[in-house]
């Protein structure tokens, strides 16, 4: 897409650890400058945003599994909330009239255990919320990774009160989408992609499942964030310091046990899973409403559910996505 928009881009990418360069290509290298560093540590921070003396940060490096900042509740607040506070400080500092788009979450609402959830056939259903849940929600942060990136929109949206910082937040829910290298803990979708594909050549094949299967959520291929990032960072000024939910919508919403339908119907194939307990703070449902992103730019999800999920399994069985297995 930037290439197609011959956009000048540089590529900041704060790894965990050696074996997850894998997730670009190696053919960046060639045509992209790629700068490797800790969000956690300023000066690389403040040292790539000087560098680079940027016109648009997309703010997409983070700690992204509520599993894993139950383990490591430390780890999870200095790469969500100090790793932000570094961004945020390093474009006030070196490049202040640059734009920051963050992506945040639809955690920053909590386990919303007070919408008032009915079951209906095989998914849950919110009373009251036939366009999903706009941003009048109100906050309230559970879990560690709730609060880590809680804390992080907050601040996002405070430098640009206070600083006048160009600046806006996207709260999303579930995005999917070739490259992404999913695991039990996060990427939902890829990952029972990739059972599906197991069970497929072995029909022996269970996984398992976290809750009932009701569990609803709305799908946003990568397609079309990468659009919607793009096209707020050309109109920031209708953005700036405010905070969007940001999913695939209503029509593009799948509960767990819809999901297996549809991989059941697009492999041909009989899918076999085991009930886990419920995890600690999962939403039964949660689909974005959005009216006022669409309001504001026009965009809408372009890539049905359907369609991405196939695109995810032709992507799967290319081979790039083995580690999903």
């Amino acid at each position: 897409y930037t290439m197609r928009i011959a956009a000048d881009i540089l590529l900041c990418f704060f790894f965990k650890d050696a074996a997850t360069t894998e997730i670009y290509p190696l053919s960046l290298h060639d045509v992209l400058p790629i700068f490797h560093g800790d969000i956690r540590n300023t000066n690389d921070v403040e040292g790539a945003v000087a560098a680079a003396a940027p016109d648009v940060v997309f703010h997409l490096a983070g700690q992204v599994a509520m599993t894993q900042s139950m383990q490591e509740p430390r780890r999870d607040f200095e790469v969500n909330a100090l790793g932000t506070f570094n961004v945020l400080e390093s474009v006030r500092r070196r490049a202040p009239e640059c734009a920051v788009l963050y992506s945040s979450t639809n955690k920053v609402y909590g386990d919303l255990e007070w919408i008032d959830c009915r079951a209906s056939g095989k998914r849950y259903v919110a009373e009251g919320y036939p366009h999903g849940f706009d941003e009048t929600l109100p906050l309230k942060f559970h879990s560690p990774y709730g609060c880590s990136k809680g804390c992080a929109d907050q601040y996002v949206l405070d430098y640009a009160r206070m600083y006048g910082l160009r600046a806006a937040v996207f709260r999303h829910s579930s995005m999917y989408g070739g490259r992404q290298f999913a695991t039990v803990d996060q990427g939902w979708v890829g990952w029972f992609c990739a059972q599906a594909l197991r069970a497929r050549g072995d029909r022996s094949h269970r996984f398992t499942i976290s809750g009932t299967g009701l569990q609803v959520r709305d799908l946003l291929h990568a397609e079309d964030m990468v659009r919607l990032y793009f096209t707020a960072a050309d109109r920031i000024d209708a953005l700036q310091g405010e905070a969007f939910n940001i999913g695939g919508g209503m029509d593009n919403s799948l509960s767990l046990l819809e999901l297996f339908d549809l991989l059941e119907d697009l492999l041909q194939v009989r899918l076999h899973h085991e009930q886990l307990p419920p995890r600690e703070s999962d939403q039964k449902i949660f689909v974005a409403d959005l009216r006022k992103i669409r309001a504001r730019l026009g965009w809408v999800p372009e890539v049905s559910a359907h369609e991405g999920v196939a695109r995810m399994l032709e992507w799967l069985q290319s081979g790039q996505g083995r580690r999903c297995a």
